[in-house]
């Protein structure tokens, strides 16, 4: 049973019971203390375009998103393997459909060598249609401006006018991911979820559904199938772990060289209270250097509480470093003894190294190191196009697909 939530969680008092509960569930989540939020210039009218957004058409169905549930659930039980790539940050001058295009075609590529390798299916979650907000270490740049925190927040642009947060760019973010979504559905039929970072929570609370079809009644998300929760904004007592609580869509943290077991465990509890296979997805992110080491004691304090998590790596976020030249940029090989260790690390203990989640795109960019094309630091400027973060271009990203399939046989 599921019934669309048309209004802000602050204007519900007159709709049915459970309703009333959610709402006043949500309302405690937000109050708590929120990480990498923008501070707006004028509060009331962010306020003003959130209760519009309310009213903006849902951009994934529960039922797509339920489809995708039962999908992690075999991954969790080490019947499939899951694939998540796509942009750094999505912008509104790149969700064009020759760009759109690529990136899926480049996913897809990817998922098919996987799946000839390793004989399993391969669940498709794309970094696209909402990926518009980025989590940032400083609050200025090296010019003293604000810090760009992707489009759906500011611009790139170098001015004190365009960097300004403006609440109304969350409405153009939401027409954006929808046609992006439209795209996906036309040229993938279904065979391509989608996800973003949840961390803008003015637009994350927008679009939910009402959903009382499972152990307890939920909310569920109309933005993404998937939603994740960032290294910077996995707070415990904070807002976004809160809200990620009170939601029906599968979930994913990111977990960094920061969490000890006994927070892993404390967060799985939180977020799969009811046991759920797939419901929730742990993105280590730890650097090559170290994931041999800080990984096994997480998995093996999980894997002992009874959850079945899906374990991923995320071997870009903490490979990241500056090159000579001044880009920000990551070697082709630390990402790929980042993905070995993460395997060595399950198949010692044996449990399922379930999936691998990449920053990516379907287009010639110089931006990551190394590789069978010999990218180097000199190459870097030449086609250095990312908005934040730097990815793995197309052959990059299919001779990591093979990497990776091998380490699958």
């Amino acid at each position: 049973m599921r019934r669309f939530l048309p209004r802000p969680a602050d204007t519900v008092d007159r709709s049915r019971s459970v309703d009333r509960f959610l709402a006043r569930r949500l309302n405690e989540a937000l109050a708590r203390p929120a990480a990498q939020q923008p501070c707006w210039p004028d509060p009331e009218q962010a306020r003003a375009v959130t209760r519009q957004l309310h009213h903006a058409d849902p951009i994934v169905t529960p039922d797509e998103t339920v489809r995708l549930s039962d999908r992690l659930a075999s991954v969790a039980r080490g019947e499939a393997f899951l694939l998540q790539g796509g942009d750094c940050a999505e912008t509104f001058a790149d969700n064009t459909e020759p760009h759109l295009r690529a990136n899926l075609r480049i996913l897809l590529r990817m998922a098919d060598v996987l799946a000839h390798a390793s004989g399993m299916p391969v669940v498709k979650v794309g970094r696209m249609a909402g990926q518009y907000a980025k989590p940032r270490s400083n609050i200025v740049d090296g010019l003293g401006l604000p810090v760009y925190r992707g489009d759906i927040v500011n611009s790139a642009e170098r001015t004190p006018a365009a960097r300004t947060p403006d609440p109304h760019r969350m409405p153009r973010a939401h027409a954006n991911a929808a046609g992006a979504m439209d795209l996906v559905r036309k040229l993938c039929a279904g065979e391509v979820y989608v996800s973003h970072e949840m961390l803008l929570l003015d637009y994350e609370r927008t679009v939910l559904w009402v959903d009382a079809g499972g152990p307890e009644p939920r909310l569920s998300s109309g933005l993404a199938h998937f939603l994740w929760i960032g290294d910077r904004t996995r707070q415990l007592d904070g807002a976004h772990v809160a809200f990620a609580e009170l939601l029906s869509n599968p979930i994913g943290l990111k977990i960094g060289p920061g969490v000890t077991p006994e927070q892993a465990v404390e967060y799985v509890r939180r977020l799969d209270p009811h046991g759920t296979p797939g419901r929730l997805t742990l993105v280590s992110r730890m650097g090559h250097g170290l994931v041999r080491h800080l990984l096994p004691p997480i998995v093996e304090k999980v894997n002992a509480s009874g959850h079945e998590v899906v374990w991923q790596c995320d071997p870009m976020h903490g490979n990241t470093r500056p090159s000579g030249n001044g880009f920000k940029t990551r070697h082709f090989d630390h990402v790929v003894d980042e993905i070995a260790g993460f395997f060595e690390v399950h198949r010692r203990l044996g449990t399922h190294p379930g999936g691998i989640h990449i920053e990516m795109t379907g287009e010639d960019v110089t931006e990551c190191l190394g590789g069978a094309a010999g990218i180097t630091e000199a190459d870097l400027p030449a086609r250095y196009r990312t908005a934040c973060d730097p990815r793995l271009n197309t052959d990059q990203s299919i001779e990591l697909a093979h990497v990776v399939a091998e380490l699958l046989t």
